[in-house]
Parts: C-alpha cells; structure tokens; sequence
C-alpha cells in the first residue's frame, strides 16, 4: 500500500511519455507535422499496433475537471 500512489504516478508518466513519443513521430495524421517524413516511416512499425488507441485518446473531447492532479478542496 506505500508503493500504491507512486506505482500510479509512474504508470500515468509511461502513458504520458508513450503518448508524446506517438504524437512526435505520426503527429501529421491530426496535423501537426514534427519529424521529417523519413524518420516517421522508419519507426512507424513499431506504432502501428499503438496508433488507433492513441487516436481515440487524443481526439477525445475534454473537460478542465478531467485534469487527475487537480485539487479543488484545498
């Protein structure tokens, strides 16, 4: 139970960091153009399995409340 809130932060990080990495390397699919095309072509087997997932979470409409650190009682 004392490694619970830390095993939580660093599972959000990974997905947060995981997240990044994808919108680096394939971010034209929404737009946002980053890497030069041959390096996207190059990793992009690597995130195939990954890309519908990572789509639906970014496209997905948010709200201010769904912030997870946010604490309004303090």
């Amino acid at each position: 139970m004392i490694a619970h809130e830390v095993v939580l932060y660093t599972t959000r990080m990974r997905a947060n960091m995981e997240r990044l990495f994808i919108l680096i390397t394939v971010g034209d699919l929404i737009g946002l153009p980053i890497l030069p095309p041959y390096y996207s072509l190059r990793l992009l087997p690597y995130l195939v399995p990954n890309i519908a997932t990572w789509k639906r979470q970014i496209l997905r409409e948010r709200d201010f409340t769904d912030v997870e650190g946010l604490d309004l009682l303090a």
